[in-house]
């Protein structure tokens, strides 16, 4: 990790397209500019975690899925074995 002491609308540069600027430094925290290509995103680390959490949310585990088969074929079998009594009944 690199250690950079700035002063107020003082800059740094990450590669050649990045330029950090700082804004404005208070007791409650630090205002920096952002000056990046479109292509190169930038986002708050708790944002990327939420966004990380959020899209594991969307796809399922393997478990879920298992049991969801399970239960479908379950359902499917015993529909047929109702449907199949049904049709030995109208004999």
């Amino acid at each position: 990790m690199l250690i950079i002491r700035r002063k107020k609308n003082e800059s740094f540069l990450i590669g050649n397209d990045v330029r950090i600027t700082i804004l404005d430094c208070a007791n409650d925290g630090v205002r920096v500019a952002i000056d990046a290509p479109r292509h190169i995103s930038v986002l708050r680390e708790e944002l990327s975690e939420a966004e990380q959490l959020n899209r594991g949310s969307l796809a399922p585990s393997t478990d879920s899925l298992l049991s969801l088969q399970n239960a479908l074929s379950s359902m499917l079998s015993s529909d047929h074995s109702a449907q199949t009594n049904v049709s030995e009944d109208e004999v």
